[in-house]
């Protein structure tokens, strides 16, 4: 099984970015460990901008090229983004929407996403284990260690 973890904005800064909100894991940690946790057993890819357009553009070459489910934290395109939105609703891969934060313990913008309806799930508030979260729940809930 392939799966793609999909960053927007500003989330190539996590660990360094607002440390009381997003913690101080870097991505690259993050990443890390979700290799040594799943590597035997999916592939594991990431892909990260801060331009709406390339994470669409992404989203296609990466349901072209055969991946079977996609993590997507949008960052502030998660409360902007039709474009993305109307991306999500044209592929076919399932797809999990992530926060870090508890973005309804946040300002009221934040607390709407537009890209929900259109994810398979969505994980809210775990930090970066949101990202272990969601490939969990593409992989029907199974243990990493299994």
């Amino acid at each position: 099984m392939w799966i793609e973890i999909i960053n927007g904005p500003n989330l190539h800064r996590l660990g360094k970015r607002e440390p009381g909100i997003y913690g101080t894991v870097s991505m690259d940690s993050c990443l890390e460990t979700l290799h040594q946790l799943y590597d035997d057993r999916l592939r594991l890819t990431y892909f990260q901008s801060n331009h709406e357009g390339a994470l669409i553009d992404r989203l296609y070459e990466s349901q072209d090229a055969g991946v079977d489910a996609f993590v997507l934290n949008a960052g502030a395109y998660t409360h902007t983004s039709l474009a993305l939105a109307d991306a999500l609703r044209a592929i076919t891969p399932p797809t999990i929407e992530v926060h870090i934060s508890n973005v309804y313990q946040r300002e009221e913008l934040r607390q709407h996403s537009l890209l929900s309806s259109a994810c398979q799930g969505v994980i809210v508030g775990f930090g970066m284990d949101g990202y272990r979260l969601a490939i969990e729940a593409i992989l029907g809930g199974a243990s990493p260690n299994r």
